[in-house]
């Protein structure tokens, strides 16, 4: 129907009425609504990693490792669950897997590079191997940091060139289990990169040492220090780097307490008590999914194929229709590597603040905890047997650098550190468990102040809030963790005299220089940093603590900004 807009001028604003009301009522039916979380996703990283060859089980042939890749593309398939495939050059380079790789959808899979250093990769760049095996896992043999800068350079081109001929383009993602930062950001320089990825927080596991760094999620390394978070946009390499496995956010970092080396409990397939255990996997996916999280939350799936199916089944059968549900569910969101970095670059210019809670542990323990991330420090809280313990505290520095951005690796071993204030594990025995303690004075005793569950919660785009209801005294003690601060309180009704001790074990070397009224100046690795108090002070007790952080006006506001540090 024509309209003669002259005669009926009513009829026109009836009809755009009508068509306003119909447009209307659409957006407001049938658009999906914004989900809870949408603002804070939880995202899920499915990455299985591929090598040729297991020189360590000569049961372990290149077969079985290929069939395993199979079974896992099985697996995602069948749960309609994309991922990411990272390829060591060696199996770059065999057909098999260049045909089941290359047939996945690209619109859900992802190929890129599993940064460890095959013979292939360094007698084709012109090198000599030094490896006792094809592929060599110690650090100065397989990994980056083993290389002068300019032979990684050549280790990169070499497989860049070659991964482009085979699939057509460039790699978006390269993970390891460590990447020095001069590689880190010659790829991304010269080949675009946008996502990486490295191990979890381990002391001593396989020989390799990552130790108080970002915890979880992702960040934006220094220049210097590819361990390192970045303070400023200038100073960091833009590829934010997730970190992998899963790490149980209660037991991990305690387990192997008193040893060299600490044990594994992840979310990988293979361990039975982690990734493999149907009580652990629901109760970590419910928690990572469910609890609140400043940001977002982060967690890789997947593993290895050097682990076999044979070992990985039962786990990986458990968590994929869970990590399915999860998604249907809107819950969590599975995606790529390189389109959680691409996600990560878009939204954030540095390094932003994040947390992982859990507020509700296994069946049968009642512990809580709190990870909260900044780029400048972050802070481990757990509450247990009805008290809290700061269990650890490391500050970032993007001037702390690291010795391999310069030099290649001597050792078979690698360490990579932040600048500790408070360390649980390494200044901790058996039966000596370091950490900063609630404590009062009530009835002119020294109490352990104890307390019922505490409850987490979001305060904004850059800090949480943690109340704490008391059993000890009638009160309620405060917490808010903010991107360059912590400030704690006591709530009650009349006065108390609270603070908070510091225990380690016998014999530990700390990096406190100077305990000062309104500083605690710290020494680690020829770093000088320190903490400031804006309220409150530091003192040295005389019951055998190591260190009194002790309220002004009942309240603690300690400064973690470390880059005010001249």
């Amino acid at each position: 129907m024509k309209l003669n807009t002259r005669q009926k001028p009513w009829l026109i604003a009836l009809c755009c009425l009508t068509v306003f009301s119909t447009l209307c009522s659409f957006y407001l039916v049938k658009q999906p609504a914004l989900k809870v979380g949408d603002e804070s996703p939880k995202i899920v990283n499915i990455v299985n990693f591929i090598r040729l060859l297991e020189p360590r089980d000569p049961q372990i042939t290149e077969e079985v490792l290929y069939q395993t890749v199979v079974k896992q593309v099985e697996i995602m398939k069948k749960y309609k669950l994309g991922g990411t495939f990272l390829l060591q050059y060696d199996a770059l380079l065999d057909p098999r897997y260049q045909k089941l790789l290359s047939a996945l959808p690209k619109n859900s899979f992802e190929i890129g590079a599993w940064w460890e250093i095959p013979q292939p990769l360094v007698e084709k760049a012109g090198l000599k191997w030094r490896g006792r095996y094809p592929w060599d896992w110690r650090a100065n043999i397989g990994f980056s940091t083993g290389y002068t800068p300019k032979e990684r350079e050549k280790l990169i081109d070499v497989y860049m060139a070659d991964f482009k001929k085979i699939f057509g383009y460039y790699p978006k993602s390269v993970a390891s289990w460590f990447i020095d930062a001069y590689s880190l950001n010659y790829m991304y320089v010269k080949y675009h990169i946008v996502a990486s990825a490295n191990c979890k927080d381990q002391y001593g596991t396989d020989g390799y040492t990552l130790w108080g760094g970002y915890w979880n999620q992702a960040y934006y390394p220094s220049k210097l220090n590819s361990y390192m978070p970045a303070q400023h946009e200038q100073n960091q390499i833009p590829v934010p780097i997730f970190r992998m496995l899963g790490s149980d956010p209660v037991r991990q970092y305690d387990t192997g307490l008193g040893s060299n080396r600490q044990g594994v409990i992840t979310l990988e397939p293979v361990y039975k008590f982690g990734g493999g255990d149907q009580s652990w996997v629901n109760w970590f996916l419910n928690a990572f999914a469910n609890d609140d999280a400043l940001g977002f939350n982060y967690t890789q799936a997947g593993q290895e194929n050097s682990f076999t199916w044979d070992a990985m089944a039962k786990g990986f059968e458990i968590q994929m229709p869970l990590i399915a549900k999860l998604r249907d569910e809107h819950k969590v969101r599975v995606e790529t590597l390189e389109a959680s970095g691409r996600w990560f670059k878009n939204k954030y210019k540095v390094t932003p603040p994040t947390s992982f809670s859990v507020s509700k542990d296994i069946e049968g323990s009642d512990l809580k905890t709190v990870w909260f991330n900044s780029r400048f420090y972050r802070v481990n809280i757990l509450w247990e047997k009805g008290g809290l313990r700061i269990r650890d505290i490391h500050l970032f520095n993007e001037k702390f650098p690291s010795i391999y951005e310069t030099q290649a690796a001597t050792s078979n071993e690698c360490t990579f550190f932040t600048l500790p204030v408070v360390d649980g594990y390494i200044w901790s025995a058996k039966d000596q468990i370091a950490g900063l303690r609630l404590k009062a004075i009530v009835d002119g005793k020294e109490i352990l102040l104890q307390g019922k569950d505490p409850e987490f919660v979001t305060t904004g785009a850059e800090s949480i809030r943690i109340t704490w209801p008391l059993k000890s005294i009638d009160g309620t003690f405060e917490i808010n963790l903010s991107e360059r601060q912590i400030k704690m309180k006591l709530v009650t009704a009349k006065a108390i005299n609270w603070f908070f001790d510091l225990n380690t074990a016998n014999g530990i070397k700390l990096p406190f220089t100077g305990i000062n009224d309104k500083s605690l100046n710290c020494q680690f690795e020829h770093m000088n940093y320190a903490v400031k108090a804006e309220k409150g002070s530091f003192t040295k007790p005389d019951n055998g603590s190591v260190l009194r952080v002790s309220p002004e006006l009942n309240t603690i506001r300690l400064d973690l900004d470390e880059t005010v540090n001249k």
